[in-house]
């Protein structure tokens, strides 16, 4: 069963040279349970297509379904009931400097939740124990490293226990070893919950060792989607390309 989908999807931005067309028409769907990579040079509308599934964004044309209901048509305070299904890792970790760890944990549950102080704090402490970072709940984001910080940011997206979890390039600006961490606790998280994720990265080496499915963005058209093993198998050449990381090829 399809958790997450984009039908017919475009969207453009307008600038000063005029419109800027990110997403052509793309049409993916992610079955439920499933870890989907999103994949794609840059700019090829990676990290607008997870907004558009996180009902950051709205399209121009087509739908965005979430377990089966089309989003585009949900007024705000019907949008922030779905939102509170779909846990998200942003790019920069959008961890608050003024909040120390367990408050940056907490905030989601605070937001979206009637929880007691008592069940919050038991939640925070199970999720740093969960991404080995015990005892860090009064630490300030500026005290931390780069991949603790990420840490961090996981344990947020997932705290609310939430079916679907979105992350914009989990392990970006970490060192290899960091990265493949980020990527097996990811998974890990990801099959104790029995999730459906989506995951853009541009670390592919670490990514394809974690995903079940891929898709492929390439000047916002998708133009591959399939099994990770029929990603790294594709003769497209754009695909065949930038999955091997090829320096000969159209890209």
């Amino acid at each position: 069963m399809t958790t997450l989908a984009l039908r017919a999807v475009s969207k453009s931005f307008r600038t000063l040279a005029g419109a800027n067309v990110v997403l052509r028409d793309v049409t993916l769907e992610v079955p439920r349970g499933c870890l989907y990579g999103l994949i794609g040079p840059g700019a090829s509308g990676k990290s607008v297509a997870l907004k558009m599934l996180a009902g950051l964004l709205k399209p121009d044309r087509g739908a965005v379904f979430v377990d089966g209901e089309d989003i585009t048509q949900l007024a705000e305070i019907q949008l922030q009931q779905v939102r509170a299904k779909i846990g998200m890792l942003f790019q920069n970790n959008a961890l608050f400097d003024h909040m120390t760890v367990a408050e940056n944990i907490a905030f989601p549950l605070r937001r979206l939740f009637s929880l007691s102080e008592d069940e919050i704090g038991a939640r925070v402490s199970e999720r740093l124990a969960c991404v080995s970072l015990r005892g860090f709940e009064s630490r300030l984001p500026a005290g931390l490293s780069g991949g603790q910080k990420k840490r961090v940011g996981v344990a947020r997206a997932t705290a609310a226990r939430a079916g679907i979890v979105l992350y914009d390039e989990p392990a970006a600006g970490l060192d290899p070893v960091t990265s493949q961490k980020i990527f097996d606790l990811l998974r890990e998280e990801q099959r104790a919950a029995n999730a459906t994720v989506v995951m853009v990265s541009s670390d592919l080496d670490r990514l394809l060792t974690v995903t079940d499915r891929v898709g492929m963005l390439y000047r916002g058209q998708l133009i591959f989607d399939g099994t990770t093993a029929e990603a790294k198998a594709s003769l497209e050449p754009r695909v065949k390309q930038f999955v091997h990381g090829l320096t000969e090829g159209p890209l």
